[in-house]
């Protein structure tokens, strides 16, 4: 089984969250790391303070196998992009959870949390599409 952290929160379209003093980190889950492959690009984010809704794509994942857009799981204005990804797309396959994340938002509306899965939700999820 993948590496599911029980601190963080889920989209069934395969994010992970962590909210801290309301600012929303994103990345993607080690399950849909390792299910994309060898990660050669990430990027195609909004600029920092941009607005973003709920769904809308915040960045682009590319590897060996596919493409994959990043979808944002709340509203709010992005407050910082991780750069370091421009040059080290692998950072998504070595730490997803850690300096491979992806944006960060500042949540405008703490309700959009409530549609996210836990962790247990979320390894249900993972193990009905297996």
């Amino acid at each position: 089984m993948d590496t599911i952290p029980a601190q963080l929160l889920y989209t069934s379209d395969h994010e992970w969250v962590s909210i801290v003093d309301g600012i929303a980190t994103i990345g993607i889950t080690d399950h849909a790391q390792d299910q994309l492959g060898d990660i050669v690009f990430c990027g195609d984010s909004p600029e920092p303070k941009s607005k973003v809704e709920k769904g809308d794509t915040i960045a682009v994942v590319e590897s060996v196998k596919a493409n994959s857009d990043i979808y944002s799981p709340v509203d709010g204005r992005v407050v910082e992009v991780n750069e370091e990804l421009e040059e080290e797309p692998e950072l998504v396959n070595g730490d997803c959870y850690g300096k491979g994340w992806i944006l960060k938002v500042k949540v405008k509306d703490p309700d959009d949390i409530i549609e996210l899965l836990n962790a247990e939700q979320y390894e249900k999820l993972v193990e009905n599409e297996s």
